[in-house]
């Protein structure tokens, strides 16, 4: 009877505990993702699996039997609950009458035409052994040939300069001109279309219209105007005309013709040709509703709006529709003029650690990220802060997607490989039952080699070139997003190296992870502290060092940004919380598993007297470092306020261990 009373007693306790954790979790999470609670929502499925490789043997058991759209689910960790794209309805609208038909029949045509023609030349090219040399001029001529296709083609173009896993990279270099170079189609065409969307005519909203377009791009261009009322200045994107027939028609084109790929795909990269074009078509009928990216806009804004170092514009919904988008104008320089932006008194390490951090907080924190950030699409404002313009791109990562990331992180720390490649599988570059026995070498290959000559100088760009090589050699599949994010990534490093020739991503990079690793509000990525503290059984010291050190480093880099010393509140109580590390939540973590996880408090202890010597010294040393950032009189308080729930959960691991031994 006791034993049952006990039984019971612990099964109350604990089904309290975790209701309470989970609680907690759940508010953490919908607190951090709180920009994309609105577009995505969590599998339920992946929560009811305990390890990652369960997940993904439970997931992807049956993936050669889901449709396109349900794996890319499955590898996202998220269902789209109202997606613009589907096949069937792109087969519905291409098919709903006889004349779209005969005008899909003649458009079927002229595109088997056009590329059959060039394909029998790279044919005839390897007949005649010659198709190495000629490759600049084949590659040209496939990029005119994209543009002379149309907006479909041109888009597919830019896609494919960034994906190493599909094309060769002297082709994927001259596709990337296609990102920036595009024909603009007339202006009277585009007024009307800012009227037809409007309402009314283009003087009784603006003041002024420049006469010649700002920027143009395969789905739409730009204009600068001012408005009557306000005086304000703005930015007007305009779709380009009757663009929506040709794209549905040339999505049903591309997926029919993918259906008689899907043998070579798989071959090649584990995955049908028909899940390429869906991941392909579902970004592309985003961008084509304006109303979506005001969206992603006001998404941003909300995720920056603490930060005083970004500048996100705001948008003019009143005067905003599906093909018409008016923003607030950003009157910038330019983040290719490292002279001008010095000679507005901006210190360049400073702006280059603000635009990296920024970055990696969308990556990491915010799950929204800027795919498109070309030098025209970032600006320095005057007053240091970085401003982002042109959100029609964005990838958006789940919360599980951001966590395999930072798990691929701690294991490249720890020099894990094999698990580096079970992460690959798990974020959906490798299909579920691949051998990655021989993908571990290659990629332990790639980091150490980067990494022989040290940190200072460590190459993005080399990296991503040597992972390219990889990506053709092996059945690998570059998601979407992440296609988007090492572009962008490798953009912003560019830019970065013409701010300052000598700029080393990681250099900057390494002080914002060891600060979120320290600092996250995020229990789970406080965890993956710990398994970046501990190598083999031991405690590394010197790392903990290194980790300090280097978050206070992103620390005061960032507080020499002007845009810190700036006259309103938001920036100077920003300022006071970004001179100091917040260590609270991480140093409790650290007393509660000491007190209550006994495998942890048994390595700390051995830590402290490995190869048989009292390791006093190493505190001593990491205390300095934390001296001047840890009120302690504070974070006493904050202990004993947090003893309840510590006493909580002790009661709950004795329990559990007497009923073990039972």
């Amino acid at each position: 009877m006791e034993g049952i009373c006990t039984s019971c007693l612990y099964s109350s306790i604990t089904s309290l505990s975790i209701e309470y954790k989970n609680r907690r979790k759940l508010l953490n999470t919908v607190k951090k993702n709180r920009s994309l609670s609105t577009r995505i929502c969590a599998v339920s499925s992946v929560s009811t699996v305990q390890t990652p490789s369960e997940k993904t043997a439970l997931l992807v058991k049956d993936i050669s039997r889901t449709s396109a759209l349900e794996q890319l689910d499955i590898e996202r960790g998220v269902c789209i609950p109202f997606r613009k794209y589907s096949p069937e309805s792109v087969r519905n609208r291409v098919l709903e009458s006889r004349g779209q038909i005969f005008s899909l029949v003649g458009r079927g045509i002229e595109i088997v035409w056009s590329l059959g023609i060039y394909w029998t030349t790279l044919v005839y090219d390897y007949l005649v052994g010659r198709d190495e040399e000629v490759v600049p001029f084949r590659a040209r001529q496939l990029r005119k040939l994209l543009c002379d296709l149309g907006p479909s083609f041109i888009k597919a173009g830019q896609v494919l300069a960034n994906r190493p896993d599909i094309i060769r990279e002297d082709y994927m270099n001259e596709l990337c001109i296609l990102q920036d170079d595009v024909p603009a189609f007339p202006n009277q065409v585009a007024f009307n279309i800012i009227e037809e969307e409007l309402g009314q005519p283009l003087e009784a909203v603006f003041s002024k219209i420049s006469s010649k377009t700002i920027a143009a791009a395969s789905l739409g261009q730009v204009y600068r105007a001012t408005l009557r009322a306000s005086g304000e200045e703005v930015a007007i994107k305009v779709l380009r005309p009757q663009i929506e027939p040709i794209i549905y028609r040339d999505l049903f084109l591309f997926r029919t013709l993918a259906s008689f790929l899907n043998g070579i795909s798989l071959q090649k990269l584990g995955c049908n040709a028909e899940l390429i074009v869906d991941e392909f078509g579902e970004k592309l009928l985003e961008e084509l509703d304006y109303t979506l990216e005001a969206r992603n806009i006001e998404d941003f804004l909300e995720n920056f709006k603490d930060d005083p170092t970004v500048k996100i514009p705001r948008v003019y919904r009143q005067l905003s529709g599906s093909r018409v988008l008016v923003m607030e104008w950003i009157d910038g320089i330019r983040c290719t003029d490292p002279q001008a932006i010095r000679d507005e008194g901006i210190d360049i390490d400073g702006f280059l650690t603000v635009g990296v951090s920024a970055a990696l907080r969308q990556l990491l924190e915010f799950g929204l990220f800027h795919g498109d950030p070309h030098p025209g699409n970032i600006f320095a404002m005057r007053d240091g802060r970085i401003a982002y313009v042109d959100f029609g791109n964005v990838a958006v990562l789940s919360q599980q997607n951001k966590q395999i990331l930072i798990d691929a992180v701690v294991h490249a720390v720890n020099e894990d490989y094999a698990e580096m490649a079970n992460d690959f599988t798990r974020l959906g570059f490798l299909a579920s039952g691949t051998d990655v026995a021989p993908i571990v070498p290659a990629l332990e290959a790639i980091w150490q080699n980067s990494l022989e000559k040290g940190l200072a100088d460590f190459n993005f760009r080399s990296v991503t070139g040597k992972f390219n090589q990889l990506v053709y050699n092996y059945p690998i599949r570059i998601p979407e997003r992440f296609s988007l994010v090492i572009r962008s990534l490798l953009t912003q490093e560019g830019i970065c190296l013409t701010l300052e020739p000598g700029f080393k991503f990681l250099e900057v990079a390494y002080p914002y992870v060891a600060k979120r690793l320290l600092t996250d509000p995020n229990p789970a990525l406080r965890e993956r502290l710990i398994q970046v503290l501990f190598k083999d059984g031991l405690f590394q010291w010197k790392r903990l060092e290194n980790l300090i050190s280097l978050a206070k480093e992103n620390v005061t880099k960032l507080s020499k940004n002007p845009a810190f010393r700036g006259n309103n509140r938001g920036a100077s109580n920003h300022l006071k919380n970004e001179q100091k590390l917040d260590l609270t939540d991480t140093i409790k973590d650290g007393a509660r598993l000491f007190i209550i996880d006994e495998g942890i408090r048994r390595q700390l202890l051995l830590a402290l007297t490995e190869d048989s010597k009292l390791h006093i010294q190493e505190v001593v040393d990491v205390y300095r470092l934390l001296e001047d950032q840890v009120d302690v009189p504070s974070m006493a308080m904050e202990l004993a306020q947090d003893l309840p729930s510590v006493a909580r959960d002790i009661l709950l691991s004795w329990s559990s261990s007497v009923l073990s031994d039972r």
